[in-house]
C-alpha cells in the first residue's frame, strides 16, 4: 500500500503475520491525515499483532495527527493489538508529544529497529521515562 498527498507519503507494508509497518514521511497535517488513518485501520484490521508506526521521516506534524494517533492506539488497544510509534523523531514531532503531555499514551520508540526489536519506552528525546540515558550510549 503507498499513498501520497500533497508533501506526505504513508506506505504500509506486512512484516509476516506478527507485525504491520506504517511509514510516514514529508509534511502530514489536517489534509493528509486521512491517509495515515485509513494506512493504521488496514494495520489493525490485518491481524498482526503489533503495529509500528515510523515517523522517522516526518517533518512537520500537527495537532490532527495526533488525534489520530490517539484513536488508533485506542483502537489497537480494543482489539488486543500493540502499537508502537518509533522515530527519531524531528523536532516538530517531538515537540507535539511534549507539549500536549501524550508522551505516557504511547510506546515511543527510538527507531524502527528498536520496535521490531521490543527495545524498552523512550520520551520523544530518546531518553528512558524516567530521565535515565538510551540503553546503548549516553545522552
Amino acid at each position: 500500500m503507498f499513498h501520497s498527498e500533497g508533501g506526505a507519503t504513508v506506505t504500509g507494508t506486512a512484516l509476516g503475520s506478527a507485525t504491520f509497518v506504517v511509514r510516514v514521511g514529508g509534511d502530514i497535517d489536517h489534509e493528509s491525515a486521512p491517509l495515515l488513518q485509513e494506512a493504521l485501520d488496514t494495520a489493525r484490521r490485518s491481524g498482526a499483532g503489533h503495529t509500528v508506526i515510523d515517523l522517522s521521516g516526518v517533518g512537520f506534524a500537527d495537532s490532527t495527527v495526533l488525534h489520530v494517533l490517539l484513536g488508533a492506539e485506542r483502537a489497537h488497544r480494543g482489539a488486543g493489538r500493540e502499537l508502537s510509534v518509533a522515530g527519531p523523531f524531528g523536532t516538530t514531532v517531538r515537540r507535539l508529544f511534549e507539549v500536549t503531555g501524550t508522551t505516557h499514551h504511547f510506546r515511543l520508540r527510538p527507531s524502527l529497529d528498536a520496535a521490531l526489536d521490543g527495545a524498552p519506552d523512550t520520551t520523544p528525546d530518546g531518553r528512558a521515562p524516567h530521565g535515565d540515558p538510551p540503553a546503548g550510549g549516553a545522552a
